[in-house]
């Protein structure tokens, strides 16, 4: 009796199986058919018209869109002014971002909560509503020498912007991680003679390190397709171009050719693609504090 139960609860649990595994496969062909007709045709030849019906598969690997894009003048002015502003304001956003998570989720002070509720209430806001307060304040800061418009159109200007719109998501998404960290880990620290500086760099980061390089790894992937803001505030500045900006440029204003498109997007999407490859086990993972401190 228990032996065929156990047989019955087996069968169950393998066509249960099967049937997750063929509503992912479905799942994973739907989305990817869109990603699979972009990469077709950007090595079709065709001139401002797109190829109907879409092409799943290529009829030939014509790489004639790809040297295009490759040899544009400002694609590796694009290419170098994207990995720069990307990777500093990473580095930087993700630092002050765990700096005031640890200060919400770790000291007790007035206002605490008043002024978490602010940082929520910036999340409501719409990005393009924020965009010409955001440009009025750079431009009205001239008191760095060689920068006649203040900030605008500059590198500094635009990282200024990315850092300081991204803080309050991530000090949210930080928070509450940062608050599971047992606080006898802390207390320890205090016990030896340490404080919030000891307590943050040896107790919190070292434990916090899949939330972070989760965080920055959507970070990194905003900042690098990020369009609007840098198309408002260095978008006039031709030696500021980035990538999403060589992009819509290759848009025409009559007709496009959807193959320059297509390549410039695949390339655009590799380093993304690889940073996921590389780095997909390195994701939050719960549990990491489990057993540090004894009962």
């Amino acid at each position: 009796m228990e032996k065929n139960k156990y047989q019955k609860l087996k069968t169950r649990n393998k066509i249960s199986q099967i049937l997750i595994w063929t509503f992912l496969l479905i799942a994973l062909f739907i989305f990817s058919v869109p990603f699979l007709i972009m990469i077709a045709s950007s090595f079709e030849e065709f001139s401002y018209v797109l190829p109907y019906p879409p092409k799943i598969f290529p009829t030939s690997l014509d790489f004639s869109a790809y040297k295009y894009v490759l040899t544009q003048h400002n694609f590796l002015i694009a290419l170098k002014n994207s990995v720069i502003n990307t990777s500093i304001t990473v580095v930087v956003a993700v630092f002050i971002s765990s700096l005031s998570a640890y200060g919400f989720s770790r000291i007790e002070f007035p206002g605490r909560e008043v002024l978490f509720g602010i940082y929520l209430f910036t999340l409501m806001m719409p990005g393009f509503l924020n965009i010409i307060p955001q440009f009025i304040v750079l431009k009205n800061i001239t008191f760095i020498p060689g920068l006649s418009n203040g900030l605008v159109g500059s590198r500094l200007g635009l990282i200024l912007i990315y850092t300081a719109t991204s803080v309050c998501g991530h000090t949210f998404f930080l928070r509450s991680f940062f608050k599971s960290v047992p606080m006898a880990l802390s207390e320890s620290v205090v016990v030896d003679g340490g404080g919030h500086f000891s307590i943050f760099f040896k107790i919190i980061l070292p434990l916090s390190t899949p939330a972070i390089g989760t965080m920055g790894i959507f970070a990194l992937q905003g900042f690098w397709e990020e369009y609007f803001t840098a198309k408002v505030l260095v978008g006039g500045n031709e030696a500021m171009i980035t990538l999403p900006l060589l992009l819509q440029r290759l848009n025409g204003e009559h007709a496009t050719r959807w193959e320059w498109v297509f390549a410039a997007s695949i390339l655009a999407l590799i380093p993304i693609i690889i940073l996921f490859i590389v780095f997909q086990r390195k994701l939050v993972i719960g549990g990491l504090t489990q057993g540090a401190v004894k009962e």
